[in-house]
């Protein structure tokens, strides 16, 4: 099997490219398009035009949780699929009303989903909610809920839903990932890896059977990880094996560095504009 990866938005850019805080990568495998996030505004659907890739030809589309810069292009793309019906696949925590505090200011920011339900489902939106994997197709499959496992990796505190006006910490069930279960080996198409990048590539392997991860990409969320943190889930990446170590967005310098002195030509930085073909 070979898969074909387009990273289409993200915090930093190839040459050419618009860079945006946020995520969305391509995915064509197993004779589908798939894509997983949409960028946190007009990012995705701009890069994809650079490249030329037609968005109506998406198959599925996949939301790693639901944060708007994961989600905040979602309208754009389905507008330029031309109201074709496209299935969306998620965790039903996907539409809580979320929010963060950052830098330990008092007020509150929401960064849910900035769109209403019915509207996107008026520009062909078909959402498929559940906490499940969803098998996509005979070689691709959602994690759906990811277990909290390790002992290390934890849901940041600053993150919440407002539920009856009262923020309490969101447990960011919605966090998911994808996985291609290729005959070389695991390919793992990360959203923010908000409950472990460990726990996710763990689940992959218990869900699959198989133990050889062939390659993670995207964002690992090691942003405000503690120097013991990052140096356990090295330890636990090197186990794995990894052939194809791409990191994005909300992977922070800090783990970025100490990845690329670990794992070298392995690694690289999963940019906005980055094709891959795997293997």
């Amino acid at each position: 099997m070979q898969i074909r990866i387009t990273t289409l938005s993200e915090n930093t850019a190839n040459y050419g490219f618009l860079a945006e805080w946020g995520l969305s990568i391509l995915v064509e495998a197993d004779g589908l398009n798939i894509l997983v996030d949409t960028g946190l505004s007009s990012t995705a659907a701009h890069n994809a035009r650079v490249l030329g890739i037609d968005l109506s030809a998406i198959d599925k589309i996949v939301l790693s949780h639901g944060h708007i810069d994961h989600t905040g292009g979602l309208r754009d793309i389905l507008k330029l699929m031309n109201k074709k019906e496209v299935e969306i696949i998620a965790h039903p925590a996907l539409w809580g009303s979320k929010y963060t505090r950052r830098d330990q200011q008092a007020r509150e920011h929401n960064i849910g989903i900035p769109f209403p339900q019915k509207e996107l489902e008026s520009l062909g939106a078909r959402f498929d909610l559940t906490a499940e994997p969803v098998h996509i197709s005979e070689h691709t499959l959602t994690t759906g809920e990811i277990p909290l496992v390790s002992e290390y990796e934890k849901v940041e505190d600053n993150l919440f839903v407002k539920e009856r006006g009262l923020l309490r910490q969101d447990p960011l069930a919605d966090d998911l990932a994808l996985v291609i279960d290729a005959d070389f080996g695991l390919v793992v198409i990360l959203g923010c890896a908000h409950r472990g990048m460990v726990n996710t590539l763990r689940h992959a392997q218990k869900l699959t059977g198989k133990k050889l991860v062939y390659a993670a990409i995207g964002g690992a969320h090691l942003i405000r990880a503690s120097e013991q943190r990052i140096e356990k889930t090295v330890r636990e990446l090197k186990d794995m094996d990894i052939r194809k170590l791409g990191v994005s967005h909300c992977t922070g310098f800090p783990a970025q560095a100490r990845l690329f002195q670990e794992f070298g030509k392995a690694f690289f930085l999963n940019n906005a504009g980055t094709r891959i073909v795997l293997p």
